[in-house]
């Protein structure tokens, strides 16, 4: 006996009133819960810069059209319109939908890269996971608490000017899947975003400096074989750093990496798959 259908499977009407009933019950646990997101913006830039980083936008992969690349870059610069210099106060609350609002065609978004269900395809603002992205490395450079989080489950690209470890984006689907973090320190943060050249730049600012660095590291890199399929495992830790010395105080697992191969398996470096 096959396993029985989602209603949500039953075709498109099905589908977008399970989307509609998904949106409503996000929007009563928010509700419940007080949720109240962070939506003050100020020019001038916090004193402290906690951390910086940039991601190329247009990458070259296999399979994709260069286009929605390029068209990337548009719905990344309407984004970021909405959400450089947002202020956090104490306790505060950052969504990343709160702040941009639903991508739509009527706001100059342009289709672009999507993944879903393992699947690339491609939506109209299609690309913003890669500001999701950018942000979610930037806090984990921080004390800030993730509220949600959904990690990408598959490895979709071969490393191609990798800047970060493996797995620590972030999926995006508006509404119902967000980007959250709390400010759980005693002083503001903001978050500073930009398009310079070929990047998408940002920086978490505050207006001091925190006690501790931090730092990412991944190890125990290495593909495995199972069955047909192919996985890549790994483990990101993020270390916590004396900020006078540099001495490691602690570590923390952030992921344990295993992430089907969803690209040409030819495109594995031989010597990164491990012995049976």
């Amino acid at each position: 006996m096959g396993q029985r259908k989602l209603f949500c499977e039953y075709g498109p009407v099905c589908y977008q009133l399970s989307l509609w009933k998904e949106a409503l019950r996000k929007r009563a646990r928010d509700a419940r819960r007080g949720f109240r997101p962070a939506r003050t913006r100020q020019a001038d830039s916090l004193p402290a810069l906690i951390k910086g980083h940039r991601s190329p936008v247009v990458r070259r992969l296999a399979g994709v059209e260069v286009s929605l690349q390029e068209n990337k870059r548009t719905n990344l610069a309407l984004a970021v319109a909405e959400m450089d210099g947002v202020v956090l106060l104490p306790g505060e609350e950052f969504s990343f939908w709160a702040l941009v609002g639903a991508p739509a065609a009527r706001k100059g978004y342009l289709p672009g890269l999507a993944i879903s269900k393992g699947r690339l395809g491609s939506a109209v603002g299609g690309g913003l996971c890669q500001l999701g992205n950018l942000i979610h490395y930037l806090v984990l450079n921080s004390p800030l608490e993730v509220t949600e989080l959904h990690h990408h489950s598959d490895a979709l690209f071969p490393d191609e000017r990798r800047r970060v470890p493996f797995g620590t984006g972030t999926s995006l689907f508006y509404p119902h899947v967000d980007y959250r973090f709390r400010n759980n320190t005693g002083q503001k943060v903001q978050l500073r975003l930009w398009l310079e050249e070929d990047d998408l730049c940002g920086e978490l600012r505050a207006q001091r400096p925190f006690p501790f660095r931090y730092r990412l590291v991944e190890t125990g890199h290495r593909f495995v074989k199972e069955g047909e399929d192919y996985y890549r495992c790994s483990q990101v830790w993020r270390l916590t750093l004396d900020r006078a010395t540099g001495a490691e105080l602690g570590r923390e697992l952030v992921l344990d990496n295993h992430s089907k191969v969803l690209y040409d398996h030819a495109l594995i470096p031989q010597e990164e798959i491990a012995a049976v």
